[in-house]
């Protein structure tokens, strides 16, 4: 299937000249960022707005240009090296690999449950007749047979949409509540409020960034995208990405600031069913409905880029893990299997679309095992800063050419990140234990 009416994805495409021929072109970066937004990361923003107002603006402001970062040095490593991140991992040795393959696993099944879930409690709010368990297993189901019957091409066009509907009902709900635009300003100005050390590093570090960030590569290689000719494409695709995911984050910044502050919302999705209770109670029924389709659309986006993006990362990996590791790894991969539709095809593919389906239907009745939840927890807490130390370590070797390797600015980002991120870990684990 081609990106284009007529165009055949298995050959070389020419990169787009022009502002208008690359906006037209804009599709892996909005997945990549709207993958990234999900039901936890809705409530995260709402909480810290219902509890500190716009004060930590800057801090969403400052945790989507360190995403931006992380995305285009994700795709700067697809395009200037032709490899993957797990060619590039494997070249830093079998370390990187084992920890990648037992974090997707665990991660997977875990993160199953949690994304139909929250696809559930939307259809159940809108729609009821269901308890939230059988709307969540309906959204897996369908999340399974969309992803398993349609190829790269469709997939982008129907995420898009889905995007396009969450940002345009969110931002018109901050809108709605008609925020004050000077304590809006003042949030700019970075304060660390008693209490806020917390939810700033939620605020940076959280929102938008989970292991979907690394499959920004493979989608682009699945458009077509080959080579350094595309990085000034890249960069303007994953640049809408994370504007869009970074006025997304403000909007509900505004939202919980304006509409629910002073109150204690607890940390759960549940929550943001408080939200559109409020917005009918100030407005009407229609702007719960508003609200509601909006939540609809950022959970259904979480779970189907997840069920696409993590699938490749998993395919990838099965066929890296073989290959040898270290100063023995070979240089080359096959990128045109992404493009032609093969990998979708793969048994690998499916079967992580199945493992990310059908066995966390059984924590839908359960409630989570404390020891798996905490492996999940502190796996996750690894992931950003592994993810952004191997970047850096990838960007700044002979791996890839002049034109692809870091500079200062993108080495600045990284590091922040990746300071950030062992701070995030290490906050969380001792939070944990």
């Amino acid at each position: 299937m081609s990106t284009q009416p007529g165009v055949d994805r298995t050959t070389e495409l020419t990169p787009p000249t022009g502002f208008g021929a690359k906006v037209r072109q804009v599709g892996p970066g909005l997945l990549a960022a709207a993958t990234g937004v999900g039901a936890g990361d809705l409530v995260a923003t709402m909480v810290a707005g219902a509890r500190f107002g716009t004060v930590l603006l800057w801090a969403a402001i400052l945790g989507t240009v360190l995403k931006l970062a992380l995305g285009e040095g994700v795709g700067r490593w697809h395009l200037a090296s032709g490899t993957t991140l797990l060619d590039g991992w494997r070249r830093l040795g079998r370390w990187a690999t084992v920890f990648f393959g037992v974090y997707i696993v665990v991660w997977g099944f875990v993160y199953g449950a949690t994304a139909m879930s929250a696809v559930g409690l939307p259809l159940n709010a809108l729609f009821g007749g269901l308890s939230v368990r059988y709307w969540a297993m309906i959204a897996g189901v369908v999340g399974l047979v969309l992803v398993w019957t349609q190829r790269y091409a469709f997939f982008e066009k129907f995420m898009t949409v889905l995007v396009l509907i969450k940002f345009c009902t969110v931002v018109a709900v901050a809108v709605l509540v008609a925020p004050d635009l000077g304590n809006l300003a003042s949030g700019l100005v970075p304060r660390l409020p008693e209490g806020s050390t917390i939810y700033v590093l939620g605020l940076i570090g959280g929102v938008g960034g989970t292991i979907t960030m690394a499959a920004y590569g493979y989608w682009m290689f699945a458009k077509g995208w080959r080579g350094t000719g595309w990085l000034s494409m890249m960069r303007l695709d994953n640049a809408v990405g994370y504007v869009m995911t970074g006025i997304f984050v403000i909007a509900m910044l505004v939202v919980g600031s304006t509409l629910l502050f002073g109150q204690n919302l607890t940390e759960s999705d549940s929550g943001l069913l408080t939200l559109g209770t409020a917005l009918d109670e100030r407005y009407g029924a229609w702007a719960r409905i508003l609200f509601l389709v909006g939540f609809l659309a950022v959970t259904s986006t979480s779970l189907l880029g997840v069920w696409n993006g993590v699938s490749f990362m998993f395919a990838d990996w099965t066929r890296a893990v073989r290959l040898p590791h270290g100063k023995a790894a070979e240089t080359g991969t096959t990128i045109e299997r992404f493009a032609s539709g093969e990998t979708e095809r793969s048994l690998p593919f499916r079967g992580y679309l199945l493992w990310l389906t059908l066995p966390p239907m059984a924590l839908l009745f359960i409630d989570k095992p404390f020891g798996l939840t905490l492996v999940y927890g502190v796996l996750g807490s690894v992931f950003m800063p592994f993810l952004a130390i191997t970047l850096m370590l990838l960007l700044n070797s002979k791996r890839v050419s002049g034109k692809g390797r870091s500079g200062w600015l993108s080495n600045l980002f990284l590091g922040a990140a990746s300071v950030l991120f062992l701070a995030l870990l290490v906050t969380d684990v001792v939070n944990r234990f």
